[in-house]
């Protein structure tokens, strides 16, 4: 893709939409950002210099490019607005619909997942390129606001016309997810393996949720082997953040379970440490973070806490915003348990829980912090934390029945609460 794109601009290098494009995936990629990458900062000027330079630039291509503009200076939202601009006007604009939807994502905004899709999908005729894609990506927005059995329907329809869809696995991936359905989720990827294997962007976070299945088993020795065989190895290899946060998460959801994962968190932390001042998303910030604290690496804690403190004292935009009210105390919270300070943890995450979709990511992403909360309440020293796991266990049953996990938690609160 990255040498596609540079052959466009170099055959026409005032290609304003081949600027767009280039600096849209880097962009929305989340790893890296104009205000610490210089190279990045001139793309964005240059796409701007050479869009005033056109007169004969359409209005939808102008509203690409301030699209962009904002996004680059931390202004998600008013970027969404714009490329929804586009999408009334322009329903089959691929490349605005799929700037939406990343977005949205990364808001954690989960009815515009589904609907940004829902609200152009009947432009799209399943004769034209590209309709299966957009079939898939309404699949995880249904997906997203609990509505599985559509989410499996339409992304089976998907698989149908594309069996190569990784994004269409990747939903039945969240569907089986959230319903318990393990078994029947590894039996899928193993499957169909030779199918979303070759999908270089999504592999990797495919096979992370392969590992999450095993984990919620209780087979860690299985969960162990995808970590080091797949995802690190491929994380390692792209550097992509989506990559970067599977690494970190599922090695962090191990940890939580009490599993020894001796050495690893080095080479973790290896693939993080680049990005400890990014601050592009507190989604992404809180992955990095645990990889700090994994690897001991406690100068690097108080650097990136003091980098954070800065950005949010001197900086502006959607996620400065989400870190002051969210962000912060999040952090706090995995460094009060590294600490072993559980009762603190408690205190600190419980009042925003519900904030805590702010941060983006996917309902299966964010579970990790459910799963850190409960277990700090299991372990403090106050009873109340104890009938709160307890609550929060119930809650978690009920939403999903089928949980070895979460009835593995129960036992332990309630031998702790004597029940």
């Amino acid at each position: 893709m990255t040498g596609t794109l540079n052959k466009m601009l170099v055959a026409d290098p005032d290609f304003v939409m081949g600027h767009v494009v280039r600096n849209g995936l880097e962009l929305l990629g989340t790893g890296s950002n104009i205000r610490l990458c210089s190279r990045l900062q001139d793309d964005v000027s240059r796409m701007v210099k050479l869009s005033s330079m056109q007169p004969s630039l359409t209005q939808r291509e102008q509203k690409h490019v301030a699209a962009l503009v904002a996004w680059s200076n931390g202004e998600m939202e008013q970027a969404s607005n714009v490329w929804e601009d586009i999408l009334v006007d322009h329903p089959n604009d691929v490349l605005a619909l799929k700037f939406a939807y990343d977005n949205y994502f990364y808001l954690g905004n989960s009815n515009q997942i589904r609907d940004c899709v829902a609200r152009v999908l009947p432009m799209w005729k399943p004769t034209m390129p590209l309709y299966g894609y957009i079939v898939s990506m309404h699949s995880f927005g249904l997906e997203e606001t609990n509505l599985y059995s559509e989410a499996e329907n339409a992304a089976r329809t998907a698989l149908s016309i594309n069996p190569k869809d990784g994004w269409a696995t990747h939903t039945l991936c969240h569907v089986m997810e959230m319903m318990g359905r393990q078994h029947e989720g590894i039996y899928m990827l193993e499957k169909t393996g030779q199918y979303w294997q070759t999908c270089g962007m999504l592999a990797c976070h495919n096979f992370w949720h392969w590992a999450l299945y095993y984990i919620e088993l209780g087979d860690y020795e299985t969960a162990l082997s995808l970590f080091d065989e797949e995802v690190t190895k491929r994380a390692i290899s792209s550097g992509a953040m989506l990559d970067i946060v599977d690494i970190c998460s599922l090695l962090y959801r191990l940890q939580l379970e009490g599993v020894s994962v001796e050495d690893r968190w080095e080479k973790v932390y290896d693939v993080c440490k680049s990005h400890l001042h990014d601050h592009i998303l507190t989604f992404n910030d809180m992955h990095i973070l645990i990889s700090c604290l994994g690897a001991g690496q406690k100068q690097a804690v108080k650097e990136m806490m003091d980098s954070i403190e800065v950005f949010v004292r001197e900086s502006k935009g959607t996620n400065r915003d989400i870190t002051a009210e969210v962000g912060s105390q999040l952090f706090q919270a995995f460094i009060a348990y590294n600490d072993e300070d559980y009762s603190k943890v408690v205190d600190l995450i419980n009042p925003v829980r519900s904030k805590i979709i702010k941060i983006g990511g996917s309902h299966a992403q964010r579970d990790l912090i459910n799963q850190f909360l409960i277990q700090a309440a299991i372990k403090s020293n106050k009873k109340t934390h104890h009938n709160l796991a307890r609550a929060l266990l119930n809650e978690r049953k009920l939403l999903k029945p089928s949980s070895p996990l979460t009835d593995r938690l129960t036992d332990k609160v309630m031998q702790i609460l004597g029940d």
